[in-house]
């Protein structure tokens, strides 16, 4: 502003000068202090704008940062949610394998029962001398005690389902009797008894 107010006299002097025909010296001073304060003033601007395109490349920087902060909290974020599911995948699993201990461990109290059942049975059949035809409940559970198989006596006509609990894996079973001969089916399950007493 104080540069203009200068800009102001000087052009003021120029016209009192020119009005009053003062001596050429004169003019020419004021000539040289208004080029003087011409001078001031493209600096002036030149400083104006250098600060100019200093602020807007700091504003640039600032807003970039702020993306890339933006960016940094949206993938941490996402990356939470990504562990929030792991945890709470692995709590499912958890769960699903206890059940699954607490469901072997019914059933290997079941075997546990059966075969001192069966022992009892045995030392029955030891003592007495008598024969006598075993009950088809008997049966049943010698014969899955020596097979490992658990038979699915629900599923459709045709079909042989269960599962076989081998020495180190379980496996399922499934064969349709319609396309495979008895023969087949009765070797493939006499495959899967435990030779190993």
């Amino acid at each position: 502003m104080a540069a203009f107010r200068d800009i102001e006299e000087v052009s003021q002097g120029l016209l009192s000068l020119l009005a009053a025909n003062r001596a050429e010296t004169q003019q020419r001073r004021l000539l040289g202090r208004y080029e003087q304060v011409v001078q001031r003033l493209l600096e002036t601007q030149d400083c104006a704008e250098q600060q100019l395109r200093e602020i807007l490349t700091t504003e640039q920087e600032v807003a970039q940062s702020l993306l890339d902060t933006k960016e940094q909290a949206q993938q941490g974020s996402t990356e939470l949610h990504q562990l929030e599911a792991e945890v709470q995948k692995a709590g499912e699993e958890d769960a699903a394998l206890k059940a699954s201990l607490l469901q072997l461990t019914r059933e290997l109290e079941e075997l546990k029962e059966i075969e001192a059942d069966l022992e009892r049975q045995e030392k029955e059949v030891d003592e007495d001398t008598t024969v006598t035809i075993p009950s088809a409940v008997y049966v049943a559970q010698l014969y899955h005690q020596v097979s490992k198989i658990e038979w699915d006596y629900e599923s459709e006509s045709g079909m042989i389902k269960g599962i076989h609990y081998g020495p180190s894996i379980v496996q399922p079973i499934h064969l349709d009797s319609n396309q495979l001969s008895k023969k087949f089916i009765s070797d493939f399950l006499w495959n899967m008894v435990d030779t190993q007493w």
